[in-house]
């Protein structure tokens, strides 16, 4: 009988700091592995994606990109998520990224653009998306995914500071091509 107190009072005691330490493991588990497969989707990305044309090459330019000739556009069913890693999957959910009714329709992984088909990428639309091509360029995927996941806990989607440069651009370049 000791034994299963014993035992009862180990699960309590790791449960009780897992709750608390969520944002450790978070920042020290889970971005990581996310971080690996968000490098690896811009690898595939600038493989299978297509080049600017030459609207969508000024208007990265004039947003600012140092590289707009390295920046793909990939045309997908569904922008991509590790959906197979359950604890990203979960923390995908938690987020609002993916889920039941959640339709991402464009996601910048570095230089590459994931577009979902059927999406109309407009030219504010786009700019937005570059925008967060530029934020990437400026620093590294690896920071802004770091600031994003950070931003989102602190902020919610609208008001983190990442996605409130991105939608200056919309409004910015509001005009369609």
């Amino acid at each position: 009988m000791k034994i299963l107190k014993y035992i009862a009072l180990t699960v309590i005691v790791v449960a009780v700091a897992l709750a608390f330490s969520y944002k450790q493991i978070i920042s020290a588990v889970l971005i990581p592995q996310y971080i690996e497969w968000a490098y690896e989707t811009d690898k595939k990305g600038l493989e299978i994606g297509v080049p600017l044309n030459d609207k969508e090459l000024l208007l990265a330019s004039d947003i600012g990109i140092k590289h707009p000739d390295k920046v793909r556009l990939v045309y997908v069913d569904q922008v991509p998520f590790p959906r197979e890693n359950f604890a990203l999957k979960t923390l995908g959910e938690a987020l609002g990224f993916i889920g039941e009714g959640i339709i991402n329709n464009a996601q910048a992984f570095g230089y590459s653009i994931y577009i979902r088909n059927g999406y109309e990428l407009t030219r504010p639309k786009l700019a937005h998306e570059l925008v967060h091509v530029l934020q990437v360029e400026r620093s590294s995927l690896e920071i802004i995914i770091t600031q994003y996941f950070s931003d989102l806990e602190k902020y919610g989607y609208d008001n983190a500071p990442l996605e409130v440069e991105a939608y200056k651009a919309n409004k910015k370049y509001s005009e369609n091509w």
